[in-house]
């Protein structure tokens, strides 16, 4: 039984509403079971060597043998104290598992000093304030021994993602390739078309060219030819007017 026999009614509905959401929070429900012993109740037990203790909220793992994960205890301002600490908080640190505490904004430091002075191995003292309608939370102390071990956790973590994105990444590679549209495909492909054209276009230009040197000689020649069928036949025609003429030119000397 705690210390604390009456608490403010008023204290004790923001205790309730914290237990509450804690309940309610994604990253324990994702791997444990979450009990309650909300006001007076005492639902959900724990033994401690010879004691059962009923604390606010109790852990157990879902995966594999349903084992203790963890305790945790809600405070308020009226009891965090040196009798709190001794009655409850020792026998919850000396559970299986990890102790959590959370206790309002600015009671974070008399907390961690009540429990250095009692040797109590808390594992992270949380502060909760009113936000609303809502409490927000925000760590304030961590163990060295939960510190190690959050390292450890982030770095096997970080490897398995590095793993993962280098398989992954040759999917990515063809994905990108397939989100190709039509309109792209049918660029690409004029595209294509367009530079083998070029290169059929630079393989028989000079061919080209050699038609064009050629063409004006051959010209050259038609005309020479021309010319010379022109002056023939002029000076074939000058010699039939020249026959035909001299007769003439007879007979008038006869006369």
């Amino acid at each position: 039984m705690a210390p604390i026999i009456f608490r403010p009614i008023r204290e004790q509905l923001e205790h309730d509403r914290v237990i509450r959401q804690l309940q309610k929070q994604s990253r324990w429900r994702r791997e444990f079971e979450v009990a309650v012993n909300v006001g007076s109740e005492e639902a959900v037990s724990i033994r401690v060597g010879h004691r059962i203790c009923y604390p606010d909220l109790v852990l157990t793992r879902t995966a594999g043998s349903r084992r203790l994960y963890g305790v945790v205890e809600v405070e308020t301002a009226e009891s965090v104290n040196h009798l709190e600490a001794m009655s409850e908080w020792s026998h919850f640190a000396k559970a299986r598992g990890v102790f959590y505490l959370y206790v309002p904004a600015g009671f974070t430091d008399v907390a961690l000093r009540l429990c250095q002075n009692a040797k109590i191995n808390v594992t992270e003292i949380w502060a909760y304030y009113a936000f609303g309608s809502q409490a927000k939370f925000s760590m304030a102390y961590r163990s060295p021994r939960a510190t190690r071990l959050a390292k450890a956790a982030k770095k096997t973590v970080s490897t398995k993602k590095a793993v993962k994105s280098v398989k992954v990444k040759p999917r990515k590679v063809t994905k990108k390739k397939s989100k190709i549209t039509k309109g792209k495909k049918t660029t690409l492909a004029k595209a294509s078309k367009k530079s083998s054209t070029k290169k059929r276009a630079v393989k028989k230009g000079p061919a080209k060219k050699r038609l064009t040197k050629k063409s004006p000689a051959k010209r050259s020649k038609v005309k020479s030819r021309s010319k010379k069928v022109v002056s023939k036949a002029r000076r074939l025609t000058k010699t039939k007017n020249v026959k035909k003429a001299s007769p003439v030119k007879s007979t008038r000397r006869k006369k």
